[in-house]
């Protein structure tokens, strides 16, 4: 038989990722809590030059895609 499974010396307990306490608290929360917490506003993150340039580029190219796909569609209707 193989018991590697209960041959490692640690408990089962301790083999699950540890949870958050933050998440914790939030389980615990009245409804009304929960609303309140998730609609408060958090500060914008402080990005680099490059992450700051690296998003405004994927923002156009959604963009471009986008009006590509809109032309492609219209140009089907015909």
């Amino acid at each position: 038989m193989n018991d590697a499974h209960h041959s490692s010396g640690v408990p089962e307990q301790d083999r699950q990722p540890p949870e958050r306490f933050q998440d914790e608290q939030v389980m615990h929360l009245e409804p009304g809590q929960l609303v309140a917490e998730t609609s408060r506003p958090v500060s914008r993150a402080t990005l680099s030059a490059r992450a700051a340039a690296g998003l405004w580029a994927l923002r156009i190219f959604a963009v471009l895609v986008s009006l590509m796909v809109i032309y492609a569609f219209i140009d089907q209707l015909r």
